[in-house]
């Protein structure tokens, strides 16, 4: 845990959150403020910043939860749909330096775009630098 992080004060309980679901290492509660209704957060128990610092348990038992509330969270609120989202580090979005899996209820005539539409202007490559890429996130 964390001192000074909103996160880890909602799981031990010294602030208040509307918490959804829990297993033993992992949390789900509402956005406080939710780009929809029902938008919820999960996040390991242990305070941990980036998905890279996350070990293999902690990652199954966020991933397992987020996978288990995708349908009822759709459900509570007669979704359309839902987009799952992570700001790993700040140049990301990433506000809260805790991993923390977004489930955000997406409906027919919302005025959301696809998930294409958070890295704003895309690139120009071609196949040489799409190979050359692959080619070093391999290994």
């Amino acid at each position: 845990m964390s001192d000074d992080c909103i996160f880890c004060s909602i799981i031990s309980g010294d602030i208040p959150g509307r918490v959804v679901a829990e297993t033993d290492d992992a949390l789900a509660f509402l956005d406080a403020n939710p780009l929809a209704p029902g938008h919820a957060l999960v996040v390991p128990k242990a305070h941990t910043e980036r998905l890279a610092d996350l070990g293999a348990d902690e990652s199954r038992a966020v991933f397992d939860l987020v996978h288990d509330l995708v349908p009822d969270v759709e459900a509570a609120v007669d979704a359309d749909g839902l987009n799952v989202g992570i700001n790993d580090g700040e140049a990301a979005g990433q506000e809260v330096p805790h991993v923390h899996v977004h489930l955000v209820p997406r409906f027919e005539s919302d005025g959301g775009s696809p998930i294409h539409a958070v890295a704003g202007e895309r690139p120009d490559l071609d196949d040489d630098d799409l190979d050359d890429i692959a080619a070093r996130i391999e290994g």
